[in-house]
């Protein structure tokens, strides 16, 4: 079992971050900025599979857990980004027990699941494929996104499939799929939000949220009302707003 799926189960917090930009320096700085994940976005980013791979293998040599959010619930990319050496999968619109559990077996090898076998990174390039064998039945992490009106009644099935490991919901696409796109004061949606939060306590299901822009009192609060998978911003917002606040800075001192 690794590390972070260890944490997971044993209900610890997790700080992870999210990455949208393909260059291997900035897995590796976020990696040394001590999260305990980072994901690497291929859903809405121009990242490609090849860089992918490469920021996975920076991150896991940082020791930081790699986890791929995919472009969709495709069993063929699964097994591509995990035969590149990601620990585990972000699954975007999972609505179904069924789209849940296609994504668990996408991630084993038969008899546990259907994914296809070769020789990658993930198996050491063929030298380590014996360790690789007895950790693929239990140990990759599994997070399924609720983001879509259609989940809310699907919960409980969705969160209770085995190999599911958390949850991480999708505020934007969520508000959307309620034509209230943005609107995240609406009492409609802080409803959602909470009836999804309050699934995953009484599940025991690790509840996960992304705090896009980095604001240290809605981490505080996610942390007070009990989400235990926390993404914490994304490099391109913190890049953004440590450029400008320091600009802001130089202008009011060049001003003095």
């Amino acid at each position: 079992m690794n590390q972070l799926k260890k944490k997971l189960h044993e209900r610890q917090l997790t700080l992870g971050s999210w990455i949208t930009l393909g260059h291997p320096a900035i897995a590796e700085i976020l990696a040394r900025a001590n999260f305990d994940w980072l994901v690497v976005d291929l859903e809405h980013s121009t990242i490609t599979i090849e860089q992918a791979g490469d920021l996975i293998r920076v991150i896991d040599l940082c020791g930081v857990a790699p986890l791929v959010r995919l472009t969709s619930n495709d069993p063929n990319q699964i097994k591509r980004v995990m035969d590149a050496g990601a620990h585990g999968i972000v699954v975007p619109m999972v609505n179904s027990k069924g789209e849940a559990a296609s994504a668990v077996a996408a991630t084993r090898y038969a008899p546990a699941g259907n994914r296809g076998v070769g020789l990658a990174r993930a198996q050491g390039y063929g030298v380590e494929f014996d360790e690789y064998l007895a950790w693929q039945m239990d140990g990759p992490v599994v997070i399924v996104q609720i983001e879509h009106r259609d989940a809310l009644d699907q919960l409980d099935a969705i969160l209770t499939v085995p190999g599911v490991d958390g949850f991480i919901i999708g505020p934007y696409d969520l508000s959307c799929s309620m034509d209230i796109p943005g609107q995240f004061g609406h009492p409609d949606l802080i409803a959602a939000l909470d009836q999804i939060l309050e699934a995953g306590h009484r599940l025991d299901v690790p509840a996960g949220i992304h705090i896009v822009e980095p604001d240290g009192k809605r981490l505080t609060d996610s942390i007070s009302k009990g989400y235990r998978f926390i993404a914490y911003s994304v490099d391109i917002r913190m890049l953004d707003v440590s450029a400008r606040a320091g600009i802001a800075v130089a202008r009011e001192t060049i001003k003095q």
